[in-house]
């Protein structure tokens, strides 16, 4: 095992894209718990969802730094990366009885099938590769102490289920920093930029299929009505204006530029899928308002969907906010689109399930097209000037 190099262009291996499949199973069970959850007013169900995408969040963007820095797809290699995917689904399988249950047995145990894997990995590059032995041993140690605490939460008494896994994942977030503070691996720019993107994609995937999914139970039982119509065409719109912003961000160039913003980007990242995910949970939620008799109010169902959208917009800025000069597009439109995102469900008595979430992907439209004429007047600017300057004595256009 030997450092991938960090020059020339690099794409993601059909192995890293085998990979990420695996994760659909996990974040379409998610969703659809996190939608049944707000359906029937239980607010735990808000918490396992962040809880449980923090384990599979944290699991992929392991591998994915790893195999940045070390993927040499041997065989041992992509035995071991299988081991992991294994790993996630056997999580996946427990996900409902986190949900209903508050029982995190099957999650610990996936997930340290996981971690085991990738702690092997580490291991290997440890011994084989003198120059990053530092950090691949800091990294194995980590790991394992880590998942001996993962283990011994299970045997803590319920009240501290929550405490002891804000704290737990606190450390195991803080193992990169101190593996790498004197010993850094070489991972490729271009390649986490489009892991990332990649990930973003089957996450907005995961959205279609549990709005869809949702969509053909209330067809089944209501049939085709124009609320359902305007929710289903909305939602598409919605996540397509998602996908514009979300690819408009200057992610390889910056990460290339400034490296030390690497773990604020990758980390952010958390809030960012989380939201992305929680999307879903929000349109399947409406569609099921929408096809039956509400459950809960229409503010509710409103803010399901509008907090999430929100916080993807505000992130998109965040993220990026480091490699931007402080006068550019983005930042002009995100913020206040997210502000204005929060305000719709005040409406919703009046916009009905349907106009609502209209309204919400109106929001994120309207931010792509100011995001694009903005930038598209300031770039006629820039070239009219560098015209003028070439030369003074031209008219101005």
């Amino acid at each position: 095992m030997h450092a991938r190099s960090t020059d020339g262009h690099r794409t993601s291996s059909p192995l890293e894209l085998l990979f990420d499949l695996t994760f659909v199973v996990a974040v379409a069970s998610l969703t659809g718990e996190l939608a049944h959850g707000l359906l029937t007013g239980d607010p735990g169900a808000i918490g396992a969802f962040l809880m449980v995408f923090a384990a599979v969040w944290w699991a992929w963007i392991n591998f994915t730094w790893f195999a940045s820095a070390f993927d040499v797809d041997d065989a041992l290699y992509r035995v071991l990366t299988l081991v992991q995917m294994a790993g996630v689904l056997v999580l996946a399988a427990g996900v409902p009885t986190a949900f209903e249950h508050n029982d995190f047995r099957a999650i610990t145990v996936g997930y340290i099938i996981m971690r085991v894997a990738i702690l092997g990995q580490w291991l290997r590059a440890g011994i084989e590769h003198p120059q990053n032995r530092e950090a691949a041993f800091k990294y194995a140690g980590g790991i394992f102490v880590v998942q001996l605490l993962w283990v011994s939460r299970l045997l803590m008494p319920p009240a501290l289920a929550t405490p002891t896994f804000l704290v737990f994942i606190a450390i195991e977030m803080s193992i990169p920093v101190w593996a790498e503070w004197r010993n850094r691996t070489t991972w490729h720019p271009g390649h986490i930029a489009e892991r990332y993107a990649l990930f973003a994609i089957i996450l907005l995937g995961e959205v279609v299929a549990a709005a869809t999914g949702a969509m053909q139970v209330a067809l089944a039982e209501s049939g085709l009505t124009p609320v359902l119509v305007t929710i289903g065409l909305s939602g598409l719109v919605l996540l397509f204006a998602i996908w514009w912003l979300y690819f408009l961000e200057p992610a390889e160039a910056g990460l290339r530029q400034r490296r030390s913003w690497s773990y604020f980007w990758g980390y952010g990242h958390y809030l960012l899928f989380a939201g992305i995910a929680a999307i879903g949970g929000g349109l399947e939620l409406a569609v099921d308002v929408a096809g039956h008799h509400p459950r809960i109010g229409l503010v509710a169902v409103g803010y399901a969907l509008a907090v999430p959208v929100a916080l993807v917009l505000v992130m998109l800025y965040v993220l990026h906010r480091p490699f931007r000069q402080p006068d550019e597009v983005p930042g002009r439109v995100l913020i206040p689109a997210g502000a204005v995102t929060l305000l719709v469900p005040l409406a919703a008595p009046a916009l009905g399930v349907g106009g609502t979430v209209a309204a919400i992907a109106l929001v994120g439209v309207l931010a792509v097209v100011v995001t694009l004429a903005i930038g598209l007047r300031e770039g006629t600017a820039d070239r009219t000037a560098a015209a003028t300057a070439e030369h003074p004595g031209a008219p101005a256009d």
